[in-house]
């Protein structure tokens, strides 16, 4: 069995991922109280149901501290599982709530929204390390079906999985990142009227930037940070390294040096590249 285990905070598209794979094919389960999965892993075995998709969130109650000790369980029975875990900055879920109009699962009469967010947060603060995190702040639901995906086809039990992902601090850091590197300091295609409109991945502005020796020392001394630690990181039995690299507005510099970063690592890792400003 296929077991992929999808939790977060209400809001963050939980129900996205859910939807992208039971389309994908996959047996999926809703709002499953954490002392029924093994149980319901058990079941679905004997029945021979070969991927399944389970959501374990806030709503499952306070039984979701016992999460480490299920999946110590089906580690020891030998089913495969992998952990995706969702969440997003206190303004996003805010603003989608209020569009949304929906009451949060934590919300009570003599508690405000804010407070649910924050209660819900603490709650999952313990499981949130569990797997692989995803910041879906900002993101749409096209660009975060596309994310789960490319979740989904890294095949876990495989080694680590390198994910780089180019970001603007001018929308914030990126809460799923392991290590961010900031290149604001390297020359900016943005000033030159031509360039302004293309991105990291069009290759004018690669041929600016590989012409400027800053740039090639920056991502020189990026890349060999990422491979010195890499095998600290393969050791501590990591699943995935969010590497994140950032500039102003995440459409040049930070593209590029993403995209080069990938294709470096390509050999040493299974690599995944993101570009939080190109999606959207």
């Amino acid at each position: 069995m296929e077991l992929i285990l999808i939790s977060g905070l209400s809001g963050s598209g939980k129900s996205v991922a859910l939807h992208l794979l039971e389309d994908a094919g996959y047996y999926c389960v809703d709002n499953l109280p954490v002392s029924m999965l093994t149980v319901l892993v058990g079941m679905l075995k004997e029945e021979q149901i070969a991927k399944v998709a389970v959501a374990i969130d806030a709503r499952s109650g306070h039984g979701i501290e016992l999460l480490p000790e299920k999946l110590q369980k089906l580690t020891e029975s030998g089913t495969r599982h992998n952990f995706l875990f969702l969440h997003a900055n206190q303004e996003t879920l805010l603003k989608r709530y209020s569009e949304s109009r929906r009451r949060h699962p934590l919300a009570t009469a003599d508690q405000t929204l804010e407070e649910a967010i924050r209660a819900e947060r603490d709650m999952l603060t313990p499981i949130s390390d569990l797997g692989h995190r995803i910041d879906t702040s900002g993101l749409k639901a096209n660009a975060l079906r596309e994310w789960v995906r490319q979740f989904i086809e890294a095949e876990p039990g495989q080694g680590l999985t390198l994910m780089f992902e180019s970001f603007g601090f001018k929308h914030g850091l990126p809460l799923d990142a392991d290590l961010v590197f900031d290149v604001r300091c390297l020359p900016n295609p943005h000033y030159d009227t031509e360039l302004r409109p293309l991105t990291g991945r069009d290759q004018p502005v690669i041929d600016f930037l590989e012409g400027e020796t800053e740039v090639r020392r920056m991502r020189d001394d990026i890349s060999r940070f990422v491979s010195n630690w890499l095998p600290a990181y393969i050791r501590d039995n990591r699943n995935y390294l969010t590497v994140a690299i950032g500039c102003t507005g995440g459409q040049h510099r930070s593209v590029y040096i993403a995209e080069w970063l990938g294709r470096q690592f390509a050999r040493q890792a299974r690599v995944l590249v993101r570009h939080r400003t190109l999606a959207g």
